[in-house]
């Protein structure tokens, strides 16, 4: 009878050992490194294999198999149990690491991207530039008429210098950050989701936005009004730009997950990096919130030139000290 048993044990466990390793390995990886340290695979299987090795529980104490195997399982199921039961964290705290530790690390984790992003964004803007003060027809080649708003080559300077500091009166300020935030957002958000398209789409839109930025740019610097536009840009630019370039380094990540997936799939390969990118992203749409409040609001009722650009390069400075500061490796995703 003995002997039966401990035959009987001995299939149960080869039948079902894998399952137990398998979520062991998980929770030693939580306990010692943390959630963050799984793979998006690791985090998907652990609700199944703790139902398992709980189901493996239950035949176990059903059939009076070995004991040893019986504390074991035990000891698996309420380290698994706490995990995903036992700590429950809050929304705010939820919202606190977001901010404190996900969106800077995401940020951080994609900074050659974002280096790329930049460089072809810069680019487009030379070359607009160069195109339009040579020749200002590119100028409406370049900048949609819905964002030109009446500040064309052809106006003159006197008007141009007064949509700087005057773009209607204080109760069309809100329409006019709502339909900036509307139309960067769609930028930003284009040049994400697009880029599972091998990056080509979201470079192509990338290049867009610099074009625009460089024939408007253009446009003033040939009117003398070179100092004032910069200061009219960058109040919101510092922030507005770089959401839409950090857009572009989310899109690139999983473009290039897609277009290089190693020993993955590609629909494996653009899932991990997806993760990472849409950390990045969700903060991308906070920036432009902001961007949008400061566009419609900052920089009409802040007027100084020199005070538009201690507003831009102090934003601009806290966003870098923000997302680039060091941090302990233990806060790594």
């Amino acid at each position: 009878m003995t002997g039966q048993l401990t035959l009987k044990s001995h299939r149960f466990r080869s039948e079902r050992e894998q399952i137990w390793k398998e979520l062991e390995i998980i929770l030693k990886a939580i306990e010692g490194r943390g959630i963050n340290s799984l793979t998006d695979e690791q985090i998907v299987a652990l609700p199944r294999l703790y139902r398992s090795t709980l189901s493996s529980l239950s035949v176990a104490r059903a059939t009076s198999l070995d004991q040893s195997v019986i504390i074991y399982l035990e000891s698996l199921c309420a380290r698994a149990y706490y995990i995903l039961y036992g700590s429950q964290v809050s929304l705010w705290k939820r919202i606190g690491t977001f901010f404190q530790r996900d969106w800077p690390l995401a940020a951080q984790t994609l900074w050659k991207e974002t280096v790329i992003s930049a460089a072809f964004t810069l680019l487009a803007a030379v070359l607009a530039y160069v195109l339009v003060t040579n020749n200002p027809d590119w100028f409406y080649t370049f900048m949609p008429e819905s964002l030109a708003a009446g500040r064309t080559p052809s106006a003159s300077a006197e008007s141009l210098k007064e949509t700087l500091y005057h773009d209607g009166d204080s109760s069309g300020l809100g329409l006019f950050a709502s339909y900036l935030f509307s139309h960067n957002s769609k930028v930003a958000m284009f040049a994400f989701a697009l880029g599972f398209a091998f990056c080509i789409p979201t470079v192509i839109l990338l290049m867009y936005n610099g074009f625009v930025l460089g024939s408007f740019i253009a446009i003033f610097t040939d009117k003398d009004l070179g100092f004032e536009v910069g200061g009219w840009l960058i109040i919101h630019g510092a922030t507005e730009i770089f959401a839409i370039i950090l857009a572009g380094a989310a899109g690139m990540h999983i473009g290039k997950a897609v277009a290089f997936p190693g020993e993955l799939s590609r629909t494996e390969s653009a899932s991990r990096a997806g993760g990472t990118a849409s950390l990045l992203m969700a903060g991308v749409i906070i920036m432009l919130f902001f961007a949008g409040l400061l566009e419609g609001f900052g920089r009409q009722l802040v007027t100084n030139d020199f005070a538009r650009y201690g507003v831009g390069f102090v934003t601009l400075a806290i966003w870098l000290a923000y997302f680039y500061a060091p941090r302990s490796s233990g806060d790594a995703n």
